[in-house]
C-alpha cells in the first residue's frame, strides 16, 4: 500500500535526536530515549507515513524532491549537546534557499525549536522567521498549570483553528523546559496560528508553544520543544497524537495546492486527459453516434417510425466504431462481438425495446479484475441517480485493483466487486450516477448477474467537494486526517473502495440480512435505510479490526462513512422514498442526541474523542433490532423498525404509521401498509433543511465529476 506522505527527518546538522536507535545509543549510553525520535518515527510509519533519514550532506533541490515534509529537530553545537555529530549546526544559504523552494512548492517542513533557543548555534529561528514565526529566547515557567509539580513542564492551553484542529484527540500536551513563540508579519504567508499556547499564568503569559503557518504553497510547523516527541515523553499525555497531527497536517499542502488548481473534468476522466481516448477517432464517432441516437428514443428505449431511418444510419456507425476499437480490448472480443450482433438484431426488430441480454451475459469485468484494464461497454441502459430512460449508452472504464486491494479481497471475499474509473463516456453518465449495474440494461428477461461496477473516482470526487464545502458552510474545523483526505484524490479512492469491498459483502451477512437491491422497492423505504445504514455501520466497526492489522486506511473510511452519511447524502436527491437521506437523518440525530455533534452559535463541532465510541453504540442499537426481528413477522419487524426510527428522527406529522398499529390497514394486503407509508415520511430536520439550500448548487456542480 502507497505510503501517505513521505518523511525526510534531517540528521546531518548535529541534531540532538535520532531516528536510528543505534546512533541515539551512542549520542546517550546511558538514557537513549533522551536522544531518540525512534517511536515518533515508527508512530508516523504505522499511521501510513513512510520515514527516511537525511544522514550526511547538505539538503539540496535533488535531496528534498521525492519528499512531502521535511522534519528538522533541535540541533546545537556540542558544546551544549551530544549530537548526530555529523555536518554544522547551521543550515547553509544554498540549503535555506532549498527549503524555501520546497516550501513553495507545497511541501510540509516541521522545526523542533528548543528552550533558549539562541545559544544553540543553529540557525533554525532565522528559517522560522521566513514563515512569520519567530522562535524568542526564553524558557517558560508555569508552576500554577505544570505536569508532575515541575515548573519548567508547562502543560498548554490547546487550540482548534477556525479550519485546521491540529488539537483532535490529543487531549493534553506537556512543553519541557520550552522556549515561546510569537506571529512575525513576512512575506508570502497567508495565515500564522496557534495550536499551543501557554497559560494567562505562565511566564511569558499566553505565548506560543506550537504555532503553524499556511502559505500559497506548503505548510510549516514550529515548536518550541522537541523533547515532547521524544522516546521518554511521546508516550505522555496526547504527545504521540500531537506528533502523528503535526506531520499529517505538513503533508497536506501538496494536497491542498492540487485541490486548489484542480478544476471539475466532464465526459473524459481528468486521469484520462492525455490519453488515447482524447484523440481517437473511432471514440469520437461512436460517442457522436450515440448522441444522435438519444434524443430519437423514446423512455423504454425503443425508437418510433419516424426516427428509423436517422436511427439506422447512427447505429451503423456505432457498430463500425466498436469493431474498430475492439482491438484494443482483446479479452472483451466475445462481449464486442455479441454488442454488433445485438445491435443489428435491434435495427432489424424494427427498433423496438432493445434487447442486449446476450451481450451483457459476455460482459464480465468481474473475472479480469486487473489493476489499469480497461472496458468498453455499449448497452441500452438506464443510469442510477442519473438518466432514468434507456437510452444507448457507450463509456470506457478503468479497473482499480491495486495489489493491496487483492490482498484485502483475499481477506473480505467479495467476487462481484468491480471499483472501477471513468476514461470516457456519453451523455447518460454526465450525470451523478457512479455504478454501471447489469440490472439497468434493456434485456428481455431477468439473468443471474455476477458483477456490480462502482465508479470510485466519481464518488471519490463527490464526496471531497461536497464534504469540503460543508465543513466551511459549517465552520467545522477539520483534523489533519480528514483535511488530507478532502484534499488527496487518491486516497479518497482508495478509501471509497475498500469502504466499497466490506460494505457490499456485508448485505449478505449477520442477522436477518436481506438484498436492498431490488429495482421496485416493496418495504418500507425505512427498511432500505437500515440496511444501508446498518453496512456502513458494520464497515465501520471492522475499520478498526483494520487498525490493529495495521491498514492505515480504516481510519480514513470512518471519516469517510461519517462525513458522506452526514453531509452528502442526507441533502442528496429527491426526498421521496430517499433511504439514503433518511440513513443520513439517523446517525446525525444519534451523534447529536447523544453529545458527539453540537450546533451551536452557528458553528458545527464534532468530539473527536467520542465519535467512534458513539457510532459503534449506534451499530449495537440497529443490530440489535435485527437480531430482534428474527422472532417477528414481516409486518411487525416493519412497525419495530419505524419506531426505532422515529425515536431519533420526527417523522412527518401526518404520519400514519407515526399514530401506530391502530391506524394501520392490518387486514388487508402488506402492500396496503406500504402505500400508508409518506413519500417523505421523515421529513428533514431545522438543520439540514438549511443546508440543503446552502449546498444545493455544489451538490448539483458534482453531475460529471471525474477527479
Amino acid at each position: 500500500m502507497r505510503p501517505l506522505a513521505r518523511v525526510l527527518v534531517d540528521e546531518s546538522h548535529r541534531q540532538a535526536w535520532s531516528t536510528r536507535p543505534e546512533v541515539a545509543a551512542r549520542m546517550n549510553p546511558v538514557n537513549p530515549a533522551d536522544a531518540s525520535y525512534a517511536q515518533a518515527a515508527a508512530a508516523a510509519e504505522r499511521a501510513g507515513l513512510s520515514v527516511a533519514v537525511h544522514e550526511t550532506g547538505p539538503l539540496t533541490d535533488d535531496a528534498l524532491a521525492p519528499v512531502d515534509v521535511l522534519v528538522l529537530p533541535h540541533a546545537a553545537e556540542d558544546a551544549w549537546e551530544h549530537t548526530t555529530g555529523s555536518g554544522s549546526p547551521r543550515l547553509a544559504e544554498d540549503e535555506l534557499d532549498a527549503i524555501a523552494r520546497f516550501v513553495r512548492g507545497g511541501g510540509g517542513l516541521v522545526i523542533l525549536a528548543e528552550t533558549e533557543q539562541a545559544k544553540y548555534g543553529n540557525n533554525l529561528a532565522d528559517l522560522a522567521l521566513q514563515f512569520g514565526v519567530a522562535i524568542d529566547n526564553v524558557t517558560v515557567q508555569d508552576p500554577g498549570q505544570c505536569f508532575k509539580d515541575v515548573p519548567t513542564w508547562v502543560m498548554a492551553d490547546l487550540v482548534r483553528g477556525p479550519q485546521h484542529d491540529l488539537t483532535a484527540r490529543v487531549g493534553d500536551a506537556c512543553f519541557y523546559r520550552a522556549g515561546s513563540l510569537h506571529a512575525a508579519a513576512t512575506g508570502d504567508i497567508r495565515t500564522v496560528e496557534t495550536v499551543a499556547r501557554t497559560s494567562a499564568g505562565a511566564d511569558p503569559a499566553a505565548a506560543g508553544l506550537l504555532m503553524t503557518c499556511t502559505t500559497s504553497g506548503g505548510r510549516v510547523v514550529v515548536a518550541a520543544d522537541s523533547d515532547l516527541f521524544g522516546d521518554d515523553s511521546i508516550g505522555d499525555l496526547g504527545h504521540r497524537q500531537l506528533w502523528l497531527n503535526v506531520v499529517t497536517w505538513a503533508a497536506g499542502g501538496r494536497a491542498a495546492m492540487a485541490t486548489a488548481s484542480s478544476s471539475v473534468a466532464s465526459g473524459v476522466s481528468a486521469a484520462s486527459a492525455a490519453s488515447w481516448i482524447e484523440a481517437d477517432p473511432d471514440w469520437a464517432a461512436l460517442v457522436g453516434a450515440v448522441e444522435a441516437i438519444r434524443p430519437l428514443q423514446v423512455k423504454d428505449g425503443s425508437i418510433p417510425a419516424s426516427g428509423h431511418a436517422e436511427a439506422s444510419s447512427a447505429v451503423a456507425t456505432v457498430i463500425s466504431s466498436v469493431d474498430a476499437l475492439a482491438g484494443r480490448f482483446p479479452h472483451q472480443a466475445d462481449h464486442l462481438a455479441a454488442t454488433q450482433v445485438d445491435l443489428a438484431r435491434w435495427v432489424e426488430g424494427g427498433f423496438a425495446v432493445p434487447d442486449f441480454l446476450d451481450s451483457l451475459m459476455l460482459f464480465r469485468p468481474d473475472l479480469v479484475r486487473e489493476d489499469g484494464i480497461e472496458h468498453l461497454a455499449v448497452f441500452p441502459m438506464y443510469t442510477q441517480n442519473g438518466n432514468p430512460n434507456r437510452n444507448l449508452e457507450a463509456v470506457v472504464t478503468r479497473t482499480f485493483w491495486p495489489d493491496w486491494l487483492g490482498e484485502q479481497e483475499d481477506r473480505y471475499d467479495n467476487p462481484a466487486f468491480v471499483p472501477i474509473e471513468f476514461v470516457g463516456f456519453t451523455k447518460g453518465y454526465d450525470t451523478h450516477s457512479a455504478v454501471l449495474f447489469p440490472e439497468t440494461v434493456a434485456t428481455r428477461e431477468t439473468a443471474d448477474f455476477h458483477w456490480g461496477g462502482i465508479f470510485c473516482d466519481r464518488e471519490a470526487a463527490r464526496f471531497r467537494v461536497v464534504s469540503r464545502v460543508a465543513a466551511e458552510t459549517l465552520r467545522l474545523s477539520l483534523p489533519p486526517d480528514v483535511d488530507l483526505l478532502l484534499n488527496d484524490q487518491r486516497l479518497a479512492q482508495e478509501t471509497f473502495v475498500l469502504w466499497d469491498l466490506i460494505h457490499d459483502r456485508t448485505h449478505g451477512r449477520g442477522d436477518l440480512p436481506f438484498d436492498p437491491f431490488m429495482i421496485k422497492q416493496r418495504m418500507p423505504y425505512w427498511m432500505y435505510a437500515l440496511e444501508e445504514l446498518r453496512c456502513d455501520l458494520t464497515t465501520f466497526r471492522e475499520t478498526l479490526v483494520l487498525d490493529e492489522d495495521g491498514v492505515h486506511l480504516g481510519r480514513f473510511i470512518r471519516f469517510a462513512i461519517l462525513f458522506d452519511r452526514l453531509f452528502r447524502f442526507t441533502i442528496t436527491g429527491g426526498r421521496v422514498r430517499n433511504y439514503d437521506g433518511l440513513g443520513g437523518q439517523i446517525m446525525f440525530a444519534w451523534l447529536h442526541r447523544d453529545d458527539v455533534l453540537r450546533w451551536t452559535d452557528n458553528v458545527l463541532t464534532i468530539d473527536w474523542d467520542r465519535v467512534t465510541d458513539s457510532v459503534v453504540a449506534l451499530c449495537a442499537e440497529v443490530e440489535s433490532l435485527y437480531r430482534s426481528g428474527i422472532d417477528r413477522s414481516r409486518l411487525a419487524q416493519w412497525i419495530a423498525a419505524h419506531q426505532f426510527v422515529s425515536g431519533l428522527v420526527e417523522p412527518h406529522p401526518a404520519s400514519t404509521w407515526a399514530k401506530g398499529p391502530d391506524a394501520l390497514p392490518l387486514d388487508g394486503e402488506l402492500r396496503e401498509v406500504v402505500d400508508a407509508v409518506l413519500p417523505d415520511e421523515f421529513p428533514l430536520n431545522v438543520f439540514y433543511d438549511a443546508l440543503q439550500r446552502k449546498l444545493e448548487a455544489t451538490i448539483a456542480a458534482t453531475a460529471g465529476i471525474t477527479a
